[in-house]
């Protein structure tokens, strides 16, 4: 395993808001270091992750989105579907996958909201590439495996 190189992978639906956790990941841990992979939207996103943790090449994966409730019930159903599916892709592959998605119950298409939601990814962003790294140093301290150094983008 890599364990200097990270996957992002992002929901295209809400991109401007939901890219905004790509800027956050990137403060931590620097842009050369991460594989970025965008997909049409959440649903596609344990798939994908499957896939690249599949491939060994990296230390964790982290998966952006936002799904709002656009008044029916399917927004609750792929929010779960997709954080069940994230979980175990990282249970089947041992590949730790994070989670950057947003399930607001009110979500408007407002200026207000989409300054909300962009700040908040931001700092999501942030809380996915600190757990990234924080998972990635302690797997390698209970295994007993060398860890190898990360430059930050800091």
């Amino acid at each position: 395993m890599a364990a200097n190189r990270y996957a992002f992978i992002k929901a295209g639906w809400h991109s401007d808001i939901v890219d905004r956790a790509l800027e956050g990941f990137c403060e931590v841990i620097s842009a050369e270091h991460v594989d970025v992979v965008d997909v049409p939207g959440a649903f596609e996103l344990p798939l994908m992750a499957q896939e690249l943790a599949l491939t060994g090449r990296y230390a964790a994966i982290a998966a952006a989105a936002l799904v709002v409730d656009g008044g029916i019930y399917r927004h609750d159903f792929v929010a779960q579907a997709v954080v069940d599916g994230l979980m175990r892709v990282g249970l089947d592959t041992q590949i730790p996958v994070l989670s950057v998605s947003l399930t607001p119950h009110h979500f408007q298409e407002t200026d207000h909201h989409r300054e909300i939601f962009s700040n908040h990814f931001v700092e999501k962003g942030r809380e996915a590439a600190r757990a990234a790294v924080k998972i990635t140093s302690t797997r390698a301290k209970a295994l007993g495996k060398p860890q190898r150094k990360l430059q930050s983008a800091s």
